[in-house]
């Protein structure tokens, strides 16, 4: 009697929430209604004499965390408002891992006593939570399956030439025969709003007026904006193709447009569309040179010339960037021809004389023949080695194979067959290195020696094109120092930077 009498008290002081979801997506067609929901857990309520705190309805889905009145009543738990919950089955509470460890957690911490469901049963012990569990583990892999036959389907539409999605304007979506077809009132119209704007003399705007006198408008009876209009005359729908997963696949459905007028209109599109102005490109001797008078940086522009006959004709002009604060420039353009005549003769002070030249490619040459024939012995001598170690790992192999030598002393022979191998390695990463780069050190050296044999005629060659000395870039080789040298050349409008390539300073 009195056992009886303190359950009885047990369960007068649980309260229960009436939680009950259902959401559009394809997994909750087989649910109960909202309302049915209610009736039968309701009634269920009433015949185990269930106190109720509230009634929660929800319409989303549970297969990711965030439901908003899902979290008010985990927090209303939490803070002790009631400390049950009363829903048709687990699969409305939870279908992702982070609701129903929620849930269990709850369970552990007391703070959730009870949990009750007219399909599904459930204690608050280990068992009923380990049961509780897997229902919500089988209601997320049901999801999770869910969603990836749901992906395959819509794949193989796409296979068969199916768009898997609401048909644009101008066609519809037959229900029956899963099919689309096209709108025999509103095509007409877009075919029109094609061909208007094919034309070349009517603005997106006006497309969207055109169409809105004609009743195709936004769900909130407003004209489409201009990048819906866009947005339509760029689709390849309309004239049998269509986009998906960033792809154009072949469409089944019948074009209300011709492939040629959808090429007019995207040839409008481009030519009416954003320009950017071209940049500038970088020019080979902006970073290098400073100017005399007020120490600022050179910078190149690109002037084009239209004659009346038809000529075009391009100029570049330096000149100083004048971003001083404290010396206001005087200096006037300088064209490329003039600059480049005036480092032709400082550079050729530099060149390397021919008769060096000459001297340092005999030197080199020897060097080669020397270094090609210490390279080959030392190939020869390498393989040997080679040879030699893997006859001995092989007859160590064979003496184990042939039982000339049990396993005990195999296995105590193991650290010297590691230590061959090893050896066996190294030396054949050696012979590789030595036969694919025994001379490579010599082309380098013929590349510098020519460049610095042709400083000086690399520059009369037409504006930078066969620069065969590669200019230092400012913004990745930062220059050595600050020093700057004075050029009577430049008549004191130029100086030029002193750059450190190489290990080596030039200073021009």
């Amino acid at each position: 009697m009195g056992g009886s009498t303190i359950q009885v008290m047990q369960t007068a002081i649980i309260r229960y929430y009436i939680y009950v979801r259902k959401s559009t997506d394809v997994e909750d067609k087989q649910v109960l209604s909202v309302e049915a929901q209610i009736v039968e857990l309701r009634k269920y309520a009433a015949d185990n004499n269930m106190k109720i705190a509230g009634v929660i309805i929800e319409k989303q889905s549970a297969k990711t965390p965030g439901r908003k009145k899902f979290n008010t009543m985990m927090s209303n738990v939490e803070a002790g408002e009631a400390n049950g919950i009363l829903s048709w089955h687990p699969d409305r509470l939870a279908r992702n891992s982070v609701d129903g460890g929620h849930i269990i957690y709850l369970l552990d911490q007391s703070r959730l006593v009870a949990l009750k469901f007219p399909t599904f049963w459930f204690e608050n012990t280990s068992q009923g939570k380990f049961m509780l569990s897997m229902a919500f583990s089988q209601s997320k892999y049901y999801v999770d399956n869910l969603s990836e036959n749901t992906k395959r389907g819509l794949r193989q539409k796409v296979r068969r030439g199916e768009f898997p999605s609401k048909a644009p304007v101008g066609y519809i979506n037959d229900v029956r025969h899963k099919s689309i077809v096209v709108d025999k009132r509103r095509a007409p119209l877009i075919v029109k709003a094609f061909e208007m704007y094919a034309e070349g003399g009517y603005r997106l705007i006006d497309i969207a007026e055109y169409l809105a006198n004609n009743g195709i408008k936004t769900g909130g009876s407003k004209p489409l904006s201009k990048d819906q209009v866009k947005h339509m005359l760029k689709n390849p729908f309309y004239y049998g193709h269509f986009w998906y997963g960033g792809e154009v696949h072949e469409g089944k459905h019948k074009g209300i447009i011709e492939k040629s007028l959808h090429d007019r209109v995207q040839a409008v599109l481009t030519q009416r569309g954003y320009k950017r102005r071209p940049k500038n490109e970088p020019q080979a001797l902006c970073g290098l040179l400073a100017c005399g008078e007020c120490n600022m940086a050179i910078t190149a522009e690109k002037k084009i010339k239209h004659q009346k006959n038809g000529n075009v004709h391009e100029y570049v002009y330096y000149r100083c960037t004048r971003k001083s604060k404290t010396v206001r420039c005087t200096q006037k353009p300088i064209t490329e021809p003039e600059l480049l005549t005036q480092l032709v003769d400082i550079l050729q002070g530099y060149a390397l004389p021919v008769d060096c030249a000459i001297e340092l490619t005999s030197m080199l040459d020897k060097d080669e023949q020397q270094a090609e024939q210490s390279s080959g012995a030392f190939i020869t001598e390498a393989r040997s080695k080679v040879d030699g170690l893997q006859a001995k790992l092989q007859r160590l192999l064979d003496s184990y194979l042939d039982q000339d030598v049990d396993q005990v002393t195999y296995k105590a022979k193991q650290a010297k067959q590691a230590e061959l191998m090893s050896e066996k390695k190294t030396i054949e990463e050696q012979i590789s290195k030595l036969t694919l780069a025994a001379n490579a050190w010599v082309e380098p050296v013929f590349r510098k020696q020519k460049s610095a044999a042709l400083a000086a005629p690399h520059f009369r060659s037409p504006p930078c094109k066969s620069l065969g000395l590669a200019m230092p870039n400012p913004r990745k080789n930062r220059p050595f120092g600050r020093k700057f040298l004075r050029k009577s050349d430049f008549g004191g409008r130029y100086r030029i930077r002193t750059y450190h390539l190489n290990n080596v300073n030039v200073a021009l």
